[in-house]
């Protein structure tokens, strides 16, 4: 359970600023959505949702929280936040609607992926741990779509922990790397926190702690028969795959198997290939060869078109990590604000970088299908609806417009998860979420899902959120006055 104090201190400032302006009430929608597509792919898994939902229901400043939060001083030494306002907080219950795509759906650059509707106070608070779970756990997802892609059906482990940003990161990166596709992880925490199945090996000093390679090996099956996977590689890596043969027909003398061997340096390629054939030619021709070794999706892809005889991939630091983006960038963005308990009026954010520049409105997502595969998304605003038939202007680019027929099936992605603070549905199982990632990949052309130079997948703002959009750019714009 996530503390409120898991956010930015300028979040606290802006929630007292609020509380003395008599603010703290006026409704707010925000939208929590990223810029770009990380790893130059074509699309993104959303993940995180569960995290934020458990934080928004259980929301509750302690009694320690709020004294801590006493304890803070300002630049002439008095107190940072003033009693009435610590007050407040102790009493703080969430009243937030909150509508999100389901995790494991594909989502795009400049969708949004939750909704957070309420007292402008309330949404402000949330703000950094939403940001937190929803960023982080997206990035793993995604990337771990991308190596499992890359695999071509092979098994792939997550074995990132001790690479991991810390504990909790390295617990939401097993979770999210589930979700993207790994079909294991090393860390046991989570596979018991999760339900993730865990698998491993041993590591060289197993090797090292004996007198030589075949005792240690022996060693090993003989304390973990049913479990057997040799790390072949401590010393010479095709003398340790002719060792583990000799302890394997030991093993199975005594009713075991070997289930695999390790490679974890060198050629893996050229490695695989030779060890294969000796593991033929010995009569072990169901065990497999795992690989290990900084792995990523475009190496996993290169030796899989080397026809490298690897059959399960042990991914880690450039899983867990995120490796080549070191975040997703996601942002949680103002989009409609009440004024003294008045009717929402849209917002906008400008800047010189046209990228950067906010969508109104209270917005959702909808996504064209046909023949079972997704063509087409428009965010639109719910207040203006969704004309048919559903033109598709590009933010960035008018001239690039396509028109969406109304006979064409679709669906509304945002769905409502949270109710005056209360979830409103179950949640699904971290298999069902795993589930739901792999159908929508396989609902991608092959080539938004390809990993070097990917299809742009349309994303476009209905012509009347566009239109909206452009008469407030215009009319921020023409306020201002030249120097």
């Amino acid at each position: 359970m996530l503390s409120p104090l898991l956010t930015d201190l300028y979040q606290l400032s802006m929630a007292q600023g609020y509380f003395h302006t008599g603010r703290a009430s006026d409704q707010a929608v925000f939208q929590l959505l990223f810029r770009r597509l990380p790893f130059k792919g074509g699309y993104a898994l959303a993940a995180g949702l569960e995290q934020v939902l458990d934080l928004i229901e259980h929301f509750r400043f302690a009694h320690e929280d709020v004294e801590y939060l006493a304890t803070l001083r300002a630049s002439d030494g008095g107190a940072l936040f003033s009693q009435d306002f610590l007050a407040y907080l102790r009493e703080l219950e969430l009243s937030l609607d909150v509508d999100a795509v389901p995790e494991g759906t594909a989502v795009f650059a400049h969708e949004p992926l939750v909704r957070v509707r309420g007292p402008l106070l309330q949404a402000q608070l949330i703000e950094t741990a939403l940001l937190n779970a929803v960023n982080f756990q997206t990035l793993v997802a995604t990337k771990a779509a991308r190596v499992v892609h890359a695999a071509r059906g092979q098994e792939v482990l997550e074995f990132g922990l001790r690479r991991a940003q810390g504990a909790d990161g390295a617990l939401s990166a097993s979770r999210a790397a589930f979700i993207g596709g790994c079909v294991a992880t090393s860390n046991v925490l989570a596979g018991q926190r999760f339900g993730i199945p865990v698998r491993g090996t041993h590591a060289h000093s197993w090797v090292m702690a004996f007198d030589d390679e075949l005792s240690a090996f022996e060693a090993y099956a003989e304390a973990m028969p049913h479990n057997c996977v040799f790390l072949v590689d401590t010393y010479d890596t095709l003398k340790g795959v002719r060792n583990a043969i000799v302890a394997g027909r030991k093993l199975q003398e005594h009713g075991g198997k070997l289930l695999g061997i390790r490679l974890d340096s060198g050629d893996l390629a050229w490695l695989s290939t030779e060890a294969r054939k000796l593991l033929d030619e010995a009569g072990f021709r169901d065990t497999k060869i795992l690989a290990s070794n900084d792995l990523d999706e475009h190496l996993i892809e290169s030796l899989v078109l080397q026809q490298a005889a690897i059959t399960v991939w042990c991914v880690g630091t450039k899983l867990v990590t995120g490796h080549e983006d070191a975040a997703l960038g996601g942002v949680y963005k103002l989009s409609m604000i009440s004024k003294n308990g008045g009717p929402l009026e849209p917002r906008i954010k400008l800047s010189e970088q046209s990228s950067k520049i906010s969508n109104p409105g209270v917005q959702q997502i909808r996504r064209w299908t046909r023949n079972d595969r997704y063509i087409a998304d428009a965010i639109y605003d719910e207040a203006q609806g969704c004309e048919q038939p559903t033109r598709l202007i590009d933010p960035f680019d008018p001239t690039r417009q396509r028109v969406m027929p109304p006979e064409l099936a679709y669906e509304d992605l945002l769905v409502p998860v949270v109710r005056a603070g209360k979830r409103v549905a179950a949640s699904p199982s971290l298999l069902q979420i795993r589930e739901r990632a792999q159908r929508e990949i396989a609902r991608l052309d092959p080539a938004v899902r390809r990993l070097v130079n990917p299809h742009e997948y349309p994303v476009g703002l209905s012509s009347q959120l566009y239109a909206e959009r452009l008469k407030l750019i215009q009319k921020a714009r023409g306020a201002k006055q030249l120097p």
